[in-house]
């Protein structure tokens, strides 16, 4: 646990406690919305095959989860952890364009 608070930068464990429960709640959430939104696209189980489903389900879930990520974090006090986490994943997934695009939106 030491090196996972060491790696993150964090100080305390409670501060380590709240960012596992933001993680909990955002996997749980992304998961339940990602099937409405497939819905709201005429997507379901009867008209498309079920590898397929799958994948559009986990490619949906992707941009929400980090979205999600980013609003909880912030609702339990720890946006700038979490959009920096979101902004790693981003970059490790080649997307690193978003980030840099958030980023400079910023400065400016």
């Amino acid at each position: 646990m030491s090196n996972l608070k060491q790696r993150w930068g964090i100080k305390s464990n409670w501060q380590m406690a709240v960012i596992f429960v933001v993680f909990a709640i955002t996997g749980t959430t992304a998961s339940f919305l990602s099937k409405p939104i497939l819905d709201l696209l005429g997507i379901t189980k009867d008209n498309l095959h079920p590898v397929l489903y799958w994948t559009l389900y986990i490619l949906i879930i992707l941009p929400v989860y980090k979205v999600l990520l980013v609003l909880i974090g912030t609702i339990f006090g720890q946006h700038t952890f979490f959009k920096n986490f979101v902004f790693k994943m981003l970059r490790g997934m080649k997307l690193g364009f978003i980030a840099d695009a958030f980023e400079n939106k910023k400065r400016e």
